[in-house]
């Protein structure tokens, strides 16, 4: 095997796992916490032979208390360090979020800047894998919404290294969204790194805008690649800041504009492009801005139910259609 084929054939999981060792190995003051992350590697074996590495002060065991081992983060990260904090599935984060929105995402903007808080909460999200709907949601919209936070989802391997990177290296909050449906997809680790907040045209085209993020942008590409209507498709890469000039920039050309994304439509962070560029680009747009997300029910267990509620790529290269025959 060639060594650029040997690049290509790392995993979403192992860049993530590259992103924090380098990160520990480089600052002294980054941590790693949360439940089974040590020895045991952790419950989707993305932190696995960090403790070997760096030792139980340094990549260490919290109790199954949310509450307690996240509220002790925001504290060490007060005191100096820069913590990782894992938190199991991003459903579980409704029993922890006043350390999140109350103190994290406020005490550099209540002490005038006297505090930094370089944390970072590393979240599961998503479904696709009939965990039910207590394991399977998408909640990202809730925290671009909290002034103060950082919102990354990151949907390659090249962007599961480098955002980790970044958002380590950050002095604010940051929320890194991984979809565990992406833990085993191949890559390239050695694409340029785009700077956190800017997003990247994942494949050009001329006539639909096509924005998403996370694991949807694997879906929006196969349409692209199914679609008769060509699709300019953009991967947002972070929330929180927003890129939306390049959103525009697009839509400006291509006169129309498609937001995708796995998370519930209703009240969604689709919503908030869709408004915005209503906004910006009223006279510039042929048709109305269309969303496709979930519908707004619970996440079933079972496993054809849930695939019926996902958006798919058919009904992503469908809608484009539907945008180019309108206008």
């Amino acid at each position: 095997m060639s060594g650029e084929a040997a690049v290509a054939a790392t995993r979403y999981i192992d860049a993530l796992n590259q992103g924090m060792a380098t990160a520990l190995e480089e600052d002294e003051r980054v941590i790693v916490l949360g439940i089974d992350v040590g020895a045991g590697g952790g419950i989707f074996r993305v932190t696995r032979g960090l403790h070997e590495r760096f030792g139980s002060e340094r990549v260490i065991d919290a109790p199954i208390s949310e509450m307690g081992y996240v509220g002790a983060a925001v504290g060490a990260a007060m005191t100096g360090l820069r913590p990782i904090v894992e938190i199991m599935f991003m459903d579980f984060v409704g029993v922890c979020m006043d350390p999140i929105l109350n103190q994290a995402a406020k005490l550099r903007y209540m002490t005038a800047g006297a505090l930094e808080i370089p944390i970072v909460f590393r979240m599961q999200t998503g479904a696709g894998k009939a965990a039910g709907a207590q394991h399977s949601q998408s909640l990202e919209a809730w925290f671009a919404h909290v002034p103060g936070l950082k919102v990354v989802m990151p949907a390659t391997v090249a962007d599961a290294r480098d955002l980790m990177l970044a958002a380590v290296r950050d002095p604010n909050p940051v929320v890194f969204v991984e979809n565990r449906r992406l833990y085993g997809s191949k890559g390239d680790v050695d694409a340029d790194p785009l700077p956190l907040g800017k997003a990247r045209v994942a494949r050009a085209g001329e006539e639909v805008t096509v924005v998403t993020w996370g694991q949807m942008l694997r879906t929006c590409l196969t349409a692209a690649e199914e679609s008769s209507a060509s699709l300019e498709v953009i991967d947002l890469r972070s929330l929180a800041p927003l890129d939306l000039e390049t959103v525009l920039s697009s839509a400006r050309r291509t006169g129309r504009l498609l937001i995708v994304h796995e998370a519930v439509q209703d009240f969604g962070a689709g919503a908030e492009i869709a408004a915005r560029a209503g906004e910006q680009l009223f006279d510039e747009l042929r048709t109305p801005v269309r969303r496709i997300g979930a519908p707004p029910v619970p996440m079933p267990f079972s496993p054809d139910l849930e695939r019926a509620l996902l958006p798919t790529s058919k009904a992503i290269s469908t809608a484009a259609e539907s945008l180019v025959s309108e206008g």
